[in-house]
């Protein structure tokens, strides 16, 4: 195994990841690569040699991989095992991974890589977890200082900050050709979801998105007004905003949002703003260990 860690990342420290090692080495030969650096990363998978790369670290770090092997044609066949020590660890949550990164390390030793879905927009960037646009990304802009101090409390307070916010967004939101949003009402937020969870677990953006069933759950917020924005944020933490009447949310293959230029938060990775993105699920599209499911 190939084991990559990021000096950058969350709780990447280096007792943590020889803990991984040992609990690894049991089964396999292992060698470790410290990425100081983004562009470090294909000199690594240059010297792969077929082994599976596991992963130290959270959504961002496996955005950033994943990235890399599906520019490079080598998603699908890239075995990928995750030890989740980043500071939100949505992805890991909504697939069973164990939080625990001796568990994570003995699932890797143990299980075996199974296909699941990936999300890529139209200038070849891509999605693991989830990517929402207007207020939920405005909040990760006002709780990344906090992070480092406060992990995963920093996303709430980030939420309270970007609620402030009066307004909202003009957008067009279309889910495999149907017009969901015409614009002429404001957006407080927007989201496509592969997975369950965003922000550390603390709000189910995508109750039921499962990343292995080829769709992605989307969701359009209406609620712009200070009341209205309030509910929302309540209901986001219980899963239960699709119930509200100013919140439309479906499941498609392909989502197109446009209109007043928008920031993006892609697994916890900010770009933008822009008008207009495109994103598609490719089924299958990259193989992730994890636990087997219950028949």
């Amino acid at each position: 195994m190939l084991v990559v860690t990021n000096e950058q990342a969350g709780r990447t420290e280096g007792d943590l990841v020889a803990e991984v090692v040992e609990e690894l080495g049991g089964t396999t030969a292992v060698e470790v690569a410290v990425c100081h650096a983004e562009s470090d990363l294909d000199k690594m998978l240059d010297r792969r040699d077929g082994r599976v790369v596991v992963v130290v670290g959270g959504d961002g770090s496996l955005h950033t991989l994943l990235k890399h092997l599906w520019r490079r044609g080598e998603a699908a066949t890239c075995p990928i095992g995750l030890i989740p020590l980043g500071t939100g660890n949505d992805f890991a949550r909504g697939v069973g991974i164990p939080v625990d990164h001796r568990a994570a390390a003995r699932l890797i030793g143990t299980g075996t890589a199974q296909p699941v879905d990936l999300i890529v927009d139209d200038v070849d960037g891509v999605v693991v977890n989830a990517v929402h646009v207007g207020a939920g990304a405005e909040a990760l802009m006002r709780a990344r200082p906090l992070k480092r101090r406060l992990r995963r409390a920093a996303f709430p307070l980030g939420a309270v900050a970007a609620g402030a916010r009066t307004g909202g967004w003009r957008l067009r939101v279309e889910v495999d050709g149907g017009l969901v949003a015409s614009g002429r009402r404001k957006v407080l937020m927007a989201g496509v979801s592969n997975a369950p969870t965003i922000a550390g677990g603390t709000a189910r953006l995508g109750p039921a998105a499962d990343p292995r069933d080829g769709l992605a759950e989307v969701t359009v917020s209406l609620a712009t007004g200070p009341l209205a924005r309030v509910g929302y944020a309540l209901d986001l933490v219980r899963g239960r905003h699709p119930e509200r009447a100013d919140v439309m949310h479906v499941r498609g293959r392909t989502v197109t949002i446009s209109g007043s230029p928008f920031p993006i938060n892609a697994d916890g990775e900010l770009t933008g703003p822009v008008r207009r993105r495109t994103w598609r699920v490719e089924p299958g599209a990259w193989r992730c260990v994890l636990p087997l499911r219950e028949q």
